[in-house]
């Protein structure tokens, strides 16, 4: 050990020595060298011997070497070529860490003569460095109602390399919200920031995966990457929405009450309250019976009432589904009420014709339509009626049928129908309804009279008293009503030269025949003559279409062939053109509608003639009144007619007429008493028994001479086929022939 005193001497020499070094230093530059880090120990840095100007021995020689400020030992001189390599390898990062540039000062000492060299050895740095993160994950943060363009600053990596070799640039796996940003910050270093390209969507994706990779400028580069997992928070920015937009239900109208009718559902894709849905219905129409219950929790809706498809067949329900943050979605309920054959067929009549009038052609009967409330099959009908009967149906538009005659009907065989209509569905189980209509034939005057016999043989004593009934003869007709009301008539005998007239006559009401005279046997043994029944007068109702039959003229040829073939025409008519003929079928008809201008009364000839040659014809002369009061196209039946007739003045006509010919009757009878009384008085005697002036029934009356009136009197017998009774004119008698007359009468009885 060395002492004390030596040491301090020691010390103040290298004191000296550094001092006089900073004094030979200050006016020369630090020469400068540069090398590679991590270049292998042992490698060639600089040749010191040429940049000092020496040679190769004279370094040894003055005692030349390296000296460091940090006394490191990383550079060595070569003293034998004057070479200055390094010791060992360096460590940019070691020795300078992020300065750049990395220098280390060294100097070269000489001792003899003492003399100092600077020199700096510049360390360069090579890409020997990775980027790195602090850290193997980040994690992030970010609502999902971020706006886009919003910026996120990440962590930066870490390179211990400097300058270029440094981290450069970030990028990140692709995805299709995100970009990295690279920016630079005051120092030179870069950083990364994430960018929101499109809006985030945590229903969608609540959570994203990136790779963020940071890469140097080295060659070849160098690169590091961390995992970024970004969380997307919820916010209420998703409204409920149902599984469907449309529910389409379908509901027989007998489901029992509490049945479940349909489940709505609906998602909310938020979180929390933000996803906790409740539902509430609303009708879309104002329905007053609201059958229909909604669970606000479940979305059931069931049955609270009964369903009845012919008052509502659908209904429209409106659904709404409300999150907790007052978001709501909608859906529309339809239900469909499906029908149930519980409805019994129906039938309305529009129109019912009763009595109809036979021997028309096709007549609609009644016009009716029919309904059934159930739909589908259920509401398909077959609409039908009996068989047996002369009418059909006719199907019309709408449901309409109309109930026609099959053809002309007749009274006479059947004057009443009962027709039962049917009405049937096709549900299951099939229901019926039946509907029955009276449908009454009135009569039409399609009948001639006929009599009971075609021929009558009446015996009679001769002498016979004067209106002595000797015998009746009857005719019936098939109609009814004022068309079976037959009067009788005498038609002219066949020997013109038999004075009919003055023989017999006959009772127009009953067909009684009476001898107008007392007959002779020698003179008369027997005659033949014809009765008719005559029809009466026709009404015609003034609301009678065109075409209305108001009577049919019958008439007979003896005739065969062509000589038969019969021919009718209007020969006069008080109004021409109101009524016409028929010219094959002797059918009359009005040719026209009727008015309240046209005459009440009307007077018709119709002539018929044959096709012989020459052709030869006959008239008949028909009466037609028009009436008000009534349109059915029938004549009242007997019961009714005084109720329908008693405004009219026909009727009053006929009751006074009635009234006349009564009391006529009456005087006729007690004069017949009279004059009997009078004959027996004067038994045996020629008597003479005076008869006074006065009316008879056209029955007993004679103009022949020979019976109990006198010649005097003449009469006229107008036999009006309208009326009830006949009508009986007798003229007054001649007074200057009193005289002869009474003496002409006693001659007779004297004889």
């Amino acid at each position: 050990m060395e002492p004390t005193g030596e040491r301090f001497p020691e010390q103040r020499q290298v004191l000296i020595l550094l001092l006089l070094l900073e004094v030979a230093l200050a006016g020369w530059e630090p020469r400068r060298y540069s090398v590679m880090e991590e270049t292998e120990r042992g490698s060639f840095v600089a040749n010191l011997a040429n940049d000092l100007g020496l040679g190769v021995g004279e370094l040894a020689e003055r005692g030349a070497r390296v000296v460091s400020e940090d006394n490191e030992q990383g550079l060595q001189l070569d003293l034998q070529t004057g070479q200055l390599i390094l010791n060992e390898k360096l460590d940019r990062e070691k020795l300078c860490g992020p300065t750049e540039p990395c220098i280390m000062h060294f100097q070269v000492l000489l001792k003899k003569p003492l003399e100092v060299f600077r020199a700096e050895l510049l360390v360069r740095d090579i890409n020997d460095h990775s980027p790195e993160f602090p850290e193997r994950e980040m994690t992030l943060k970010i609502p999902e109602i971020s706006s886009l363009g919003t910026v996120f600053p990440l962590k930066k990596a870490r390179d211990l390399d400097v300058g270029s070799n440094n981290v450069q640039n970030y990028n990140i796996s692709p995805n299709s919200h995100f970009h990295v940003s690279t920016r630079t910050q005051g120092d030179g270093r870069k950083y990364p920031e994430l960018v929101l390209d499109t809006e985030l969507d945590r229903e969608e994706q609540a959570e994203l995966r990136l790779t963020l990779t940071a890469v140097d400028g080295g060659s070849p580069p160098r690169s590091g990457t961390v995992q970024i997992l970004i969380l997307v928070l919820d916010a209420n920015d998703n409204a409920p929405e149902f599984a469907q937009a449309l529910y389409e239900v379908q509901v027989p109208e007998n489901s029992p009450i509490g049945s479940l009718v349909v489940k709505v559902s609906a998602r909310d894709l938020d979180t929390g309250t933000n996803g906790e849905i409740s539902y509430s219905v609303s009708y879309s129409s104002q329905e007053v019976n609201k059958p229909f219950e909604l669970s606000s929790l479940s979305g059931e809706i069931r049955l609270i009432k009964k369903l009845d498809f012919e008052t509502m067949s659908s209904y429209d329900l409106d659904i709404e589904a409300s999150d907790g943050g007052g978001l709501s979605g909608k859906c529309s309920v339809s239900v469909k009420v499906l029908d149930v054959n519980d409805n019994f067929p129906e039938l309305s009549i529009s129109s019912l014709t009763s009595p109809i009038p036979e021997n028309s052609p096709e007549t609609e009967v009644a016009l009716f339509r029919i309904r059934d409330r159930d739909s589908g099959e259920n509401g398909k009908m077959i609409c039908s009626i009996q068989d047996g009967v002369p009418f059909k149906l006719k199907p019309s538009v709408e449901n309409f049928y109309r109930l026609v005659t099959e053809g002309a009907l007749d009274r006479e065989t059947r004057a009443q129908y009962n027709i039962t209509i049917t009405i049937t569905d096709l549900g299951t189980p099939r229901l019926k309804t039946e509907h029955n209509i009276t449908v009454l034939v009135s009569d039409v005057n399609d009948n001639a009279p006929a009599f009971t016999q075609t021929s009558y043989t009446l015996f009679l004593r001769e002498n016979n008293s004067p209106a002595l009934h000797i015998g009746s003869v009857s005719a019936t007709d098939r109609d009814s009503g004022t068309n079976a009301q037959v009067t009788y008539s005498l038609l002219p005998p066949q020997d013109p030269h038999l004075p009919l007239a003055s023989l017999v006559s006959i009772n127009t009401d009953n067909g009684h025949l009476f001898a107008l005279r007392s007959l002779d046997y020698e003179a008369l043994q027997e005659f033949e003559f014809r009765n008719g029944s005559a029809p009466c007068t026709e009404l015609v109702p003034r609301a009678a279409e065109p075409g209305y039959l108001v009577t049919k003229v019958v008439a007979v040829d003896g005739d065969s062939g062509q000589n038969a073939w019969l021919s009718y025409q209007l020969l006069k008519a008080t109004e021409p053109g109101l009524f016409g003929v028929w010219a094959h079928n002797g059918e009359v008809r009005t040719a026209r509608l009727l008015s309240e201008r046209d005459a009440a009364k009307h007077r018709l000839v119709v002539l018929v003639k044959d096709n012989g040659e020459p052709p030869l014809s006959a008239t008949a002369t028909l009466h037609v009144l028009l009436v008000d009061g009534f349109s059915q196209p029938y004549l009242p039946l007997p019961e009714a007619a005084p109720a329908q007739a008693q405004a009219d003045s026909l009727t009053v006509y006929l009751v006074v007429a009635l009234a006349s010919v009564s009391s006529l009757f009456l005087l006729s009878v007690l004069l017949f008493v009279a004059v009997r009384l009078c004959r027996r008085s004067t038994a045996a005697s020629v008597g003479r028994c005076s008869v006074p002036e006065g009316h008879f029934p056209g029955y007993l009356v004679d103009v022949s001479g020979t019976g109990t009136l006198s010649q005097s009197y003449q009469y006229q017998v107008c036999l009006t086929g309208g009326s009830e009774s006949n009508d009986f004119k007798f003229l007054k008698p001649i007074l200057p022939n009193i005289l002869s007359q009474d003496s002409r009468r006693k001659s007779e009885y004297l004889e």
